[in-house]
């Protein structure tokens, strides 16, 4: 039988299929796929157009899609009740799609070229929403938020349990600030804001602080079940922190973090006075205090020793804590708050530049259970604290970026750890013999591996990691910065077929044209197509990578990439051919790093959950593997030309 009657009669298989069962099995699907199958057959399309009106929840974060795009995709939809959208090329036009009246989550990324009518909207159009999540709002030159749109925001929804702004909110007189937020929920238990003043943040919550009403009304109370609060400010200090603590009686979590632009005044930064105020009412579980080093190299420099002493004696019940720039703490302190908290399974230390190994010397004698640490930037640290950490036999996140005193040895006590999920080991002075301790135990539960910027590391590292393994969970590689590396290393990734979603290989200098074919080429099993699971690959700066690369990059190779990295000036032109070939590719050529959330911090613990997401079907079913790229065969001879 020929390919035609084949098809033919599928396609008359799939018509004696009642409608019910079709609709039923592609509402297991996401909305990417739903789409992907749609453009199989007029049965699947016709199948796709109905169930859209009427699936309970629609996500597309991966892609930004245009307005002609998603207009067919969201017709009236009495049923849905969660819509995540990337809105990197929507705008206020989009708004009337967007918002149905029946959603009870709404999550809408990179909205830097909506107005702030979008908040007011959402108060008009969604009444029921219980979670809301903005990040990027006017962030555009020439648009701009009012803070009657913020009102109509709060007031409109009085359903709202979780709220994340993540956008400056300082645009509003520090009066009108505390009158509109009085009108926010009171089933609001949790709240992020990308930026507000210190000041704002205390006047709002100070019982002192009197909001004009008339004489026989009762002073209202603001964000009065507030259970999660995390802001990023202007300055963390004593003031603040203490409104916060005493106000919000039923706070668990506290998440503060600053970005000074010039040193803080004492009047104007925290000190050991301040963090004796936090945990006023025993509660907080879960605390982060962060200084960022984004504007100005600066640190805590008012806290020492005996402000963690004070904050030990009232966090006894806390499970996760994360200091950063703390620069004035010594393991004297830190180590209280390793003794004092014994329900702590959570331990995040950044720029802990008086922290040694004496910290953990003896922490193997303590109830400590630790499933999660951070030393980022603890310079001081060597292989004797990594073998201590490793008594904690449950850890499952190990980051230990820019530590770089660490060797083979901390790798030989890390090789134990057979629950290990995410290991980070940036920097460090490690070999292609250390990596091999982590094969036996260690190497078939790592989900993510970064070894980013270890000079020491060859070709052979990749044989020290994979030789002889199987059925890996490895999903993220990070092989950036590794002036050893070339073409013959990432042959041997290919020939271990390991299902990589993630793969960086940034400013490696012998990284060239045939690693691209390799990965473009490379079959995960008999089953699945070429290059078919990778959604990231950085190659931001490589030094061997030439036009000839980007003809594998075009489809039908690597079919579900979705963030590529690459330096703009191989050739100008045929990376915006590439660019406009694949819509749903974002090609970064500036360097920034890629993937992670608009305001992840990099100190953030992470890990992406993937739907599937299978385009290669679609490509071949349409048949236009050429079609779609003439722009980039034109370009590709234009820069053959010039060459």
């Amino acid at each position: 039988m020929s390919l035609t009657n084949e098809i033919t009669t599928v396609m008359e298989s799939l018509d004696q299929l009642p409608a019910a069962l079709l609709a039923t099995i592609l509402t297991k699907l996401d909305v990417s796929s739903i789409c992907s199958v749609a453009s199989t057959c007029t049965v699947f399309k016709a199948c796709a157009q109905h169930i859209l009106s009427f699936i309970p929840s629609f996500h597309l974060l991966e892609t930004a899609p245009s307005m002609e795009l998603l207009r067919p995709l969201l017709p009236p939809n009495p049923w849905l009740k969660t819509m995540k959208v990337n809105c990197g090329r929507l705008d206020d036009s989009a708004i009337q799609i967007l918002l149905q009246p029946s959603l009870h989550e709404l999550c809408m990324l990179n909205c830097a070229d909506f107005s702030g009518k979008l908040l007011s909207e959402i108060g008009g159009r969604c009444k029921d929403l219980r979670s809301l999540c903005l990040g990027s709002v006017a962030e555009k030159r020439g648009r701009a938020i009012h803070i009657s749109d913020l009102e109509e925001l709060l007031s409109g929804c009085t359903h709202l349990e979780a709220l994340v702004l993540m956008f400056d909110v300082s645009f509003s007189l520090r009066h009108d600030f505390a009158r509109v937020w009085a009108l926010a929920s009171e089933k609001l238990t949790s709240l992020e804001i990308g930026y507000v003043s210190s000041v704002m943040v205390t006047e709002l919550l100070s019982p002192n602080f009197e909001l004009p009403q008339s004489a026989n009304r009762i002073q209202p109370s603001i964000l009065p079940n507030i259970h999660k609060l995390s802001l990023s400010i202007d300055y963390i200090t004593d003031a603040m922190v203490g409104t916060i603590s005493k106000g919000l009686t039923s706070l668990t979590h506290l998440d503060l973090r600053d970005a000074p632009l010039i040193e803080p005044r004492v009047t104007f930064d925290l000190t050991n006075s301040g963090l004796q105020l936090i945990n006023q009412h025993g509660k907080l579980k879960h605390l982060s205090l962060v200084r960022s080093q984004e504007f100005l190299f600066t640190y805590f420099k008012r806290v020492n020793d005996l402000g963690l002493l004070l904050l030990a004696d009232k966090c006894e019940k806390m499970e996760s804590i994360f200091l950063s720039g703390f620069c004035r703490v010594t393991d004297t302190g830190f180590k209280t708050i390793l003794h004092s908290c014994s329900t702590l399974y959570k331990l995040r230390v950044s720029h802990g530049t008086q922290l040694t190994d004496l910290v953990f010397h003896d922490i193997s004698a303590t109830s400590l259970s630790l499933t999660h640490v951070s030393l980022r930037r603890c310079t001081l640290l060597t292989n004797h604290a990594v073998t201590n950490l490793a008594s904690n036999k449950d850890l499952k996140v190990l980051d230990l970026r820019d530590c770089r005193n660490l060797g083979n040895e901390a790798l030989r006590a890390i090789g134990n750890l057979h629950n290990l999920k995410t290991l980070l080991l940036d920097g460090s002075d490690i070999s292609d013999l250390g990596l091999s301790y982590l094969r036996p135990r260690v190497i078939s539960s790592l989900i993510t591996l970064s070894v980013r910027g270890c000079k020491k590391l060859t070709d052979k590292c990749i044989s020290a990691l994979f030789d002889g393994s199987s059925k890996l969970a490895l999903q993220e590689l990070d092989l950036s910065n590794l002036p050893n590396l070339s073409d013959n290393g990432v042959l041997l990734l290919a020939r271990s077929r390991i299902p990589l979603l993630e793969l960086r290989m940034r400013q490696c200098p012998r990284i060239g044209d045939t690693s691209v074919v390799v990965l473009a080429s490379m079959l995960v099993d008999e089953e699945r197509w070429h290059g078919n699971c990778l959604r990231l690959l950085d190659l931001f700066n490589c030094g061997g990578i030439t036009v000839v690369a980007f003809r594998w990059l075009k489809k039908p190779y690597f079919p579900r990439l979705r963030w590529l990295g690459v330096t703009g000036c191989v050739n100008r032109d045929t990376v915006d051919a590439l660019a406009r070939s694949r819509p749903f590719l974002h090609v970064s050529c500036h360097g920034e790093e890629l993937g992670a959330e608009q305001w992840d911090t990099g100190d953030d613990f992470h890990m992406h959950d993937y739907d599937e997401m299978d385009e290669l079907e679609q490509w071949l079913q349409e048949g236009d593997y050429e079609s779609g790229d003439e722009e980039m065969v034109e370009a590709e001879n234009v820069a053959e030309a010039v060459e």
